[in-house]
């Protein structure tokens, strides 16, 4: 009896570990190092990150394949930024709105980089700017 249960026990430690070292989600988080700008306002504006020149070509490149206008959101450049504020997918907190979930899960989240991923959290969570 005892040998069978230690078996059992070996048995369900080694399936435990390939389900274990088989994950296929892996998270790195790359840390965007920018030179401290302060604007006329006395704010620091270093991490602030641009709509129209950060967001936008990561939409154009990689998601107006599927969203082009037929599929919700239209993240065509000049239809994107209201199709997202106005659409609900950018609320805080950054990391639970409808637009972070959907890129870093199922089909979507193969289609960008982790440095994309982690713009657009960065975006929404500075109150997701149309700058």
């Amino acid at each position: 009896m005892t040998k069978i249960f230690k078996n059992l026990i070996l048995l369900l430690t080694i399936v435990a570990g390939v389900f274990y070292f088989s994950s296929c989600e892996k998270y790195t988080y790359i840390v965007d190092k920018r030179i401290p700008v302060i604007d006329t306002t006395g704010n620091d504006t270093t991490n602030l990150v641009k709509f129209a020149t950060e967001i936008q070509p990561v939409f154009t490149a990689k998601c107006i394949g599927c969203h082009k206008g037929t599929r919700n959101p239209d993240l065509r450049e000049g239809n994107s930024y209201a199709a997202l504020t106005d659409g609900g997918y950018v609320n805080q907190p950054a990391t639970g709105s409808k637009l972070y979930k959907m890129i870093i899960s199922g089909s979507h989240s193969s289609l960008s980089t982790q440095e994309d991923k982690n713009k657009i959290l960065l975006w929404i969570s500075q109150g997701a700017k149309n700058n």
